[in-house]
């Protein structure tokens, strides 16, 4: 297959938003308060579910780098590297997806990642990238160290992929 595995594009909204099943899978997300620099979610019991079966499938290393067993400790978060290459499932639908909300962007910036659409965010450093069109939202967050940036998804995608199902 001559077809590129990674390409950035401008999707429109639609492209981008889940449906409102998806919507009421994540209704319930909420963050835990216990302390960590970064929040484990709490997701609903579905996205949960969702969520279990993608930490079985993830990846042992990630873009040349190994998982981290200094990683917070639960189904909904992982690490890999030192900066950590960081994932959360079952995070809440992103602000630039949420009508209403302050950020509220209908032309965000988006990507494809072998089957796999991901909004892109820049962070101060690096990018956070959290995926679209599934039953559960997955986050991952890739230092600017690791430029490219969009490197780990290669590795993450399949797992993605096969554990959290597509809405399209």
């Amino acid at each position: 297959m001559s077809e590129f595995p990674l390409r950035r594009s401008r999707l429109p909204l639609a492209a981008l938003l889940t449906t409102a099943v998806g919507m009421s899978v994540l209704s319930g997300c909420s963050f835990s308060d216990e302390g960590d620099a970064r929040p484990v979610p709490k997701p609903s019991a579905e996205a949960a579910d969702l969520c279990r079966k993608l930490q079985e499938t993830l990846p042992k290393s990630v873009d040349g780098l190994d998982r981290s067993a200094d990683g917070p400790d639960s189904d909904f978060a992982a690490d890999w590297g030192d900066p950590a290459v960081q994932l959360r499932c079952g995070v809440p639908r992103p602000e630039l997806l949420t009508h209403g909300s302050e950020h509220y962007n209908p032309t965000a910036e988006g990507m494809e990642v072998n089957g796999v659409l991901w909004l892109t965010e820049k962070q101060d450093d690096g990018y956070r990238f959290t995926t679209t069109g599934r039953l559960a939202y997955v986050e991952v967050t890739v230092p600017g160290k690791y430029a490219p940036e969009t490197s780990p998804l290669l590795d993450l995608a399949k797992a993605v992929k096969k554990s959290v199902p597509s809405e399209l």
